[in-house]
């Protein structure tokens, strides 16, 4: 009997032990440019407190935020409030955001015109398809005077009101836009997807979001995470000077801007 007893002692506090080791490893879910590389910026500054972050990549806007509320993540950096709101509502899921970190301004891209001059009749013109980015998109557009929407946030192609251009307006997956840029006359692209092709925004995006722009992109984790240790500990990282002069120096030439 006390053999039995001392190794079940041992397994508990083996166990406890390894629950104590995972307290100290973040991981976070990262979609591909900038937020894989500004975290890598934030990754020493956990380790001097004490903390290993692990970064799981993922390529599309669903599955973090579900990795995140089934427990494989301990937080994820991909995605602004506006779209995280809409994810929780339609998803049913319990997830908020502890961190303001960057603001990725969309723009308008093209490889057939440089102006919004050249755009004419019937010409096509690609935009997001998920509800948040769709709508910013179209809203930028309704910005330059392209066309005109109904009221509201959520709006969709269906809900232009005026088109004078008479703009084919496409609603696509955003990972994608940079591949039709040959098959439409221009698309309206985010950031960190039109770097990965290749696209400058501040200097190949035909036009783009300001900084005023309020899509900051931020860390979201569990609604009973948030004030965990080890949460706190990502927030005061990926809020710290060293990653804000990265992203002035290395990502606002790109079109990129702190937001913090």
């Amino acid at each position: 009997m006390k053999r039995i007893l001392v190794c079940l002692g041992l397994v508990a506090c083996f166990a406890s032990q390894a629950f104590a080791a995972d307290n100290k490893t973040i991981v976070v879910g990262v979609t591909p440019f900038p937020h894989k590389e500004i975290m890598l910026v934030a990754k020493p500054l956990l380790e001097k407190e004490g903390y290993t972050l692990e970064l799981k990549d993922f390529s599309d806007y669903v599955q973090p935020n579900i990795n995140l509320a089934e427990k494989f993540l301990n937080a994820n950096f991909f995605q602004h409030i506006p779209y995280l709101e809409n994810m929780n509502q339609e998803r049913k899921l319990n997830l908020t955001w502890v961190a303001k970190v960057h603001i990725e301004p969309l723009g308008l891209y093209s490889k057939k015109i440089s102006s919004l001059e050249e755009l004419k009749k019937g010409d096509s013109v690609a935009v997001p398809n998920d509800p948040t980015n769709g709508a910013r998109a179209l809203r930028l557009l309704e910005a330059h005077g392209l066309i005109t929407l109904k009221p509201g946030e959520l709006v969709t192609a269906r809900d232009v009101i005026e088109n004078p251009r008479g703009l084919n307006l496409l609603e696509l997956e955003a990972a994608q836009l940079p591949r039709t840029l040959q098959d439409v006359t221009a698309s309206v692209i985010n950031t960190n997807f039109a770097s990965e092709a290749g696209l400058i925004p501040s200097k190949d995006a035909i036009i783009i979001e300001g900084k005023d722009s309020p899509y900051a992109n931020v860390i979201a984790v569990r609604e009973e995470d948030k004030d965990k240790p080890e949460i706190q500990a990502l927030v005061r990282a990926v809020n710290s000077p060293e990653v804000k002069a990265y992203i002035v120096k290395e990502l606002e030439p790109k079109g990129i801007v702190p937001a913090f």
